[in-house]
C-alpha cells in the first residue's frame, strides 16, 4: 500500500490526498508534526527526505518527494482513464507550465499563510504582492478559457494542473490575500469543489462549502 508522509493542514500534502481520493487509490497516511514540532526537520525525517519537506510518497520500492512530482506519478500510474495526465504532448506541455506555476503559488500565497497562521518570519507584503500578480494572470487565463468553453487550466477537462494550483489559491485568504478581484478564479474554485469524489481539507474548507 502507498504510504504518504503527511501533515493534514499542508496544501501540498492535500494535493496528493485529493488526487488519490479522485482516483480511489488506497493509502496509509503517516502523520509528521510539521507545526509546532518541526519534525520534518528532524534527523529521522531527513533520512526520508534530505530536503526536509512534505509530502513524501512511498509506493513499493519507489520514494518520491515534491508534491508536483507525486501528482505526475500518481496520475501516470493509477489513472486508467488518462484524464488527469493525458498523453497528448501539447496538453502535457501545458500541464507542466501550470505545475511550475503551482510552485510560484506556494512561494507566495502559501508563504503568506504560514506567516499569518504559524508566525513564520518573511516579507509578508512581498509574498502577498507576488500572489496577487500570479492570481491576476491566472484569472485572465481562466476567463479566456471560459470564453472558449474550456473550463480548466490546461484543457477542456480537469487535470493535475488544477489539483496542483487549487489548494493555496483556495486558502489564500488564510494569508490575507483576498480573491474578490478574481471572478474567474472564484468560479474555477467552485468547479473543482463540485468534482466527483472531491474532499475538503479539515479545518479550512470542506466538501460543498
Amino acid at each position: 500500500m502507498i504510504t504518504l508522509y503527511n501533515y493534514e493542514l499542508s496544501g501540498n500534502c492535500y494535493k496528493a490526498r485529493l488526487l488519490m481520493q479522485m482516483l480511489d487509490v488506497k493509502y496509509q497516511a503517516v502523520p509528521v508534526d510539521f507545526y509546532p514540532g518541526k519534525k520534518h526537520k528532524s534527523p529521522e525525517f531527513l533520512e526520508i527526505n534530505a530536503f526536509g519537506q512534505l509530502p513524501v510518497l512511498d509506493d513499493g520500492d519507489l520514494r518520491l518527494r515534491d508534491a508536483q512530482a507525486i501528482l505526475v506519478y500518481l496520475a501516470s500510474r493509477y489513472d486508467t482513464s488518462r484524464q488527469w495526465y493525458p498523453e497528448e504532448a501539447a496538453t502535457r506541455g501545458r500541464i507542466a507550465m501550470w505545475l511550475s506555476t503551482a510552485d510560484d503559488i506556494t512561494r507566495t500565497a502559501s508563504a503568506a499563510r504560514l506567516h499569518d497562521a504559524l508566525g513564520y518570519e518573511l516579507d509578508i507584503e512581498m509574498a502577498r504582492s507576488g500572489a496577487h500578480q500570479i492570481f491576476r494572470i491566472i484569472d485572465e487565463h481562466l476567463a479566456d478559457m471560459e470564453a472558449q468553453a474550456q473550463l480548466w487550466l490546461a484543457c477542456g477537462h480537469p487535470t493535475i494542473a488544477d489539483i496542483a494550483c487549487f489548494p493555496y489559491i483556495a486558502m489564500a485568504e488564510e494569508g490575507g490575500i483576498s480573491r474578490d478581484d478574481y471572478p474567474a478564479i472564484r468560479r474555477w474554485i467552485e468547479r473543482v469543489k463540485r468534482l466527483p469524489r472531491f474532499v475538503g481539507m479539515p479545518g479550512i474548507f470542506e466538501t460543498g462549502l
